[in-house]
């Protein structure tokens, strides 16, 4: 029994005759990792090679021939589907936090639902639904967030009583449960199967397939893919994919360029039983107990059931000299805790006999999102991999998105929170995923309140003042691996209180934070701003100008000086960058984007400048600290540490000027703050910058000044209505849809990247548009906050979500920041989104099932809650440091 129980588990028909790709790879199927006969020989070139052939590989082979690519090769180390995907538990899940995850496993579930009826291949299809339980109150309010964003999505969902959900599963102990969620339409499938039915119908549009063949080697030429190296003869191709699952990492090393895919394998273990007396049925939901950290689904009238516990075992798998994967050793002393916890969940399971304990290596990511896309240093090398233990339910989706990108140039969603190129180099390394994925794996089941921070792989990426800082009682958050400031906290307050203070309501931190935004608004603040990325652009003669004139969207000839913000924009005229670029010189450029625009930006900028060797581009990030100056008093402080006039006759706003600052020569000081607010920037060589700060700091104690942090900036910019690229502002965002019509060069009469995409939604208008919106009846001390990611409700109909929020300091109420579209009420068709009818509406935004009243501005609000700010002298006592 314990040899049979894999077959049993994924009921393979592994000598199945009607596949065609069996007769194109091994004529015998055997369990033994030796050489097999190949009867057909590997094809000498192809368009598309793929490495993997487990549910990811197939999945992305079926949807490059569904869109018309029949020139592609598959190839599996293996046998098909004899990787992670057979000892996958089985589940199809939609109930996801991250609104694309979410949409990616409704497409896996309908996909799914439907493939045993387009290729004959039976996948075990069954609609089982699941029940998501809830042990306390804020586990029961991430369920209603994600209830609310299931129901806009079209997809049934419901919040039930502990009651209810033993209804649905007679077995269920609910003692201790505050209720639950219901998703009808989740789905139990045969994993294995599922990939054998992808690569069915694969192979029967035109894809070969050939089993036991591995990739050795990808050969690079000039920064792009040529072909691939196995040990079977070399295949030239334009596009490679790493479907590699857990041999990813190693596969991307292997090349002459290596490509990082930062993901690191961990045990996960899952038991099987016998049947009980009365046999489970087939069609009984799927229990997922996150406070318990276990998933129970019915298997062949018994049980399987799995978890993530709190202290994984990481592998290193070094090499790919394992063909198939086995399972692992079993470790009772390991699953203790969640078997103790599934006959907690079900005690009448206690008597139940065990068939075998599955130990399975699952690949994970520092982030836990999957990666997916383009390499950054590669031309068409792709990556699909590190699918955290959701590969069954995102594999649809996945492969339909990564097909999309190589076939159009670019998906069908935006799909940045999954981009290979949110990492760089330095998540890459052995001990950082080591330790990263002994954090994530657990986290997989824990309440993730918002704002949570990882713990591991810390202090990657400091500023100089990082020790300093810490010191004066910042509190850190990481971005890109770069250490930057929430808040400070004030001498004598409880820092482990604060610690704890993760929740959905108001956090402990509003009152701190709010101190720092007053500061910021009547005397001045210093805030380190080091993380943004920073490159340097320069040519000999004006091709630097005129290359950039072309990648970007506002007009960059200005004089020398002065500062220009603009949107560095694709095809369909979306944002792939949003910058602030000063003119040095007339042939230098000084470039600032977003933090984690470092290996995204730097890729898009090669991949278009021209290759001229009279013109450079430098990455300039690490020579740089940024202290932003904010607040009024911000010019009286440089004023007189530069001993130069800087007032706004001398030094205008969007003004970029080389100074000395105490000791220090050729500091880059720019007029501009990115919250709306009066003050400076000032970029300073590292090596000067604890000198500066320090000067800043000791003139500034007249004035007030205080350090402040990224929360105190987020809440300034939001109710400035202030959009930031990454969360309010994507590849799919235009500058037509938010408001900065302003920012585009369209009536100059010069070509750039986007024109014709602007120049068409100029002529016949928008299909969503950027809209602020503030509460009007919420309670900020008792109700849920917004945070991102709401529903928006337009006189009752779903019409977008937010993409930001913050309490605003100045109105007293929360803002929110999102996109509303209009839908035809009959048809669901797109329609324009005028001014009227923005607003002309009422609007409700949902909070984990609650809505609340909203205002719907295009243009950031003035004080209409609060009295006008004195404009005479501020009193600043009471701003003096302790």
């Amino acid at each position: 029994a314990a040899r049979m129980f894999l077959r049993l588990l994924s009921g393979v028909r592994w000598r199945m005759t009607n596949l065609k790709w069996r007769g194109l790879t091994c004529s015998q199927r055997s369990t033994s990792n030796t050489a097999e006969p190949h009867p057909v020989a590997l094809p000498a070139q192809a368009q598309v090679v793929i490495c993997g052939g487990g549910i990811i590989g197939t999945s992305v082979a079926y949807h490059l021939s569904k869109m018309g690519w029949k020139d592609i090769v598959l190839l599996e180390q293996g046998r098909l589907a004899a990787g992670s995907t057979r000892f996958c538990a089985g589940i199809v899940s939609t109930a996801r936090p991250v609104s694309l995850e979410l949409k990616m496993a409704d497409y896996s579930n309908k996909l799914y639902e439907q493939l045993e009826q387009e290729t004959g291949v039976n996948t075990g299809y069954v609609k089982t639904g699941s029940i998501s339980l809830a042990q306390t109150q804020d586990r029961l309010i991430s369920l209603k967030r994600i209830a609310s964003s299931l129901k806009v999505m079209g997809i049934p969902c419901e919040i039930i009583t502990p009651k209810q959900a033993a209804q649905l599963h007679p077995l269920i102990n609910i003692h201790d449960l505050v209720g639950a969620m219901y998703v009808p339409e989740d789905a139990l499938v045969s994993s294995a199967n599922v990939s054998l039915a992808l690569a069915t119908a694969a192979s029967r549009n035109g894809v070969q397939i050939h089993e036991r063949t591995s990739v050795s080697h990808v050969s690079i030429h000039k920064g792009r893919v040529t072909g691939v190296e196995t040990d079977r003869g070399p295949i030239q191709c334009q596009y490679f994919v790493n479907c590699a699952g857990q041999w990813a990492y190693e596969l991307g090393h292997s090349g002459e360029e290596v490509v990082n895919i930062p993901l690191h394998a961990c045990e996960h273990f899952y038991l099987l039983t016998h049947p009980l007396k009365e046999p489970l049925a087939s069609n009984l939901p799927t229990v997922v107990d996150p406070d318990g950290r276990i998933y129970i689904r019915n298997w062949q009238g018994g049980i399987l059931s799995g978890g993530f516990e709190k202290n994984p075992k990481p592998l290193f798998t070094e090499g790919r000299n394992q063909l198939e994967i086995q399972n692992l050793q079993e470790d009772w002393d390991h699953f203790e805790p969640l078997l103790s916890a599934l006959l907690r969940r079900m005690p009448d399971l206690e008597a139940l006999q065990i068939m075998q304990l599955v130990n399975c290596p699952e690949s994970f990511t520092p982030d836990m999102r999957c990666i997916m896309g383009e390499s950054p240093t590669v031309r068409g090398y792709f990556v699909l991999a590190g699918m955290n233990s959701a590969g069954l339910s995102y594999g649809g989706g996945a492969g339909k998105y990564l097909a999309e990108w190589m076939v159009n140039g670019y998906p069908s969603e935006n799909v940045w929170p999954l981009d290979l190129k949110r990492f760089g180099s330095l998540q890459s390394s052995r001990t950082f995923l080591r330790h990263r994925v002994m954090e994530v794996m657990p986290l997989m089941c824990d309440l993730k309140v918002p704002r949570w921070d990882f713990q591991t792989g810390r202090q990657l990426r400091t500023s100089p003042l990082y020790d300093r800082l810490d010191a004066q009682g910042a509190r850190w958050m990481e971005k890109h691996g770069f250490e930057r400031v929430k808040y400070f906290v004030p001498p004598g307050k409880d820092l482990l209180d604060l610690d704890r203070s993760k929740t959905f309501y108001k956090p402990d931190w509003f009152d701190i934070v709010g101190a720092e935004v007053k500061c910021c608004k009547e005397a001045v603040c210093v805030i380190d701003m080091s993380s943004f990325t920073k490159f340097e652009i320069s040519s000999t003669g004006n091709q630097a100008l005129e290359s950039l004139q072309y990648l970007f969207s506002n007009d960059l000839d200005v004089p020398v000086g002065h500062v220009v913000h603009t949107g560095m924009l694709n095809e369909k005229g979306g944002y792939e960058n949003d910058c602030s670029i000063a003119r040095l010189s007339k042939r230098s450029f000084f470039m600032i984007s977003p933090t984690d625009q470092q290996v995204h930006c730097w890729a898009w900028l090669k991949s278009h400048l021209p290759n001229d060797s009279n013109l450079t581009m430098e990455d300039v990030t690490w020579k740089y600290t940024a202290l932003n100056l904010i607040g009024p008093r911000a010019v009286d402080v440089l004023s007189e540490l530069s001993y130069a006039p800087m007032t706004a006759e001398h030094f205008p706003s969007l003004f970029c000027k080389e100074m000395s600052v105490g000791y220090a020569n050729g500091i880059r000081v720019m007029s501009i703050t990115h919250t709306g607010e009066p003050g400076f920037v000032l970029y300073i060589p590292i090596e000067y910058a604890l000198h500066v700060y320090n000067e800043v700091m000791n003139m500034g104690q007249k004035y007030g000044i205080r350090n402040a942090g990224y929360y105190a900036l987020r809440s300034l910019r939001i109710e400035k209505f202030f959009a930031f690229w990454g969360q309010d502002l994507d590849a799919f965002t235009t500058p037509m849809e938010c408001g900065r019509e302003f920012q585009v060069k369209l009536e100059k009469g010069m070509q750039f990247v986007g024109q014709e995409a602007l120049l068409e939604q100029k002529q016949n208008g928008v299909y969503k548009r950027f809209t602020m919106f503030i509460l009007e009846d919420h309670d900020t001390d008792t109700d849920l906050w917004p945070w991102w990611g709401e529903p928006i409700f337009r006189n009752g109909r779903y019409v977008g979500k937010t993409t930001s929020s913050a309490y605003s300091y100045t109105l007293e109420r929360h803002v929110c920041l999102g996109f509303v579209q209009h839908f035809d009420e009959k048809t669901g068709e797109e329609l324009v989104v005028t001014t009227d009818f923005i607003n002309q509406g009422d609007y409700e935004i949902d909070i984990a099932g609650q809505r609340f009243q909203a205002k719907a501005k295009l243009y950031p609000f003035s004080s209409l809650f609060t009295q006008r700010r004195r404009k005479d002298e501020v009193e600043l006592s009471s701003y003096q440091r302790e």
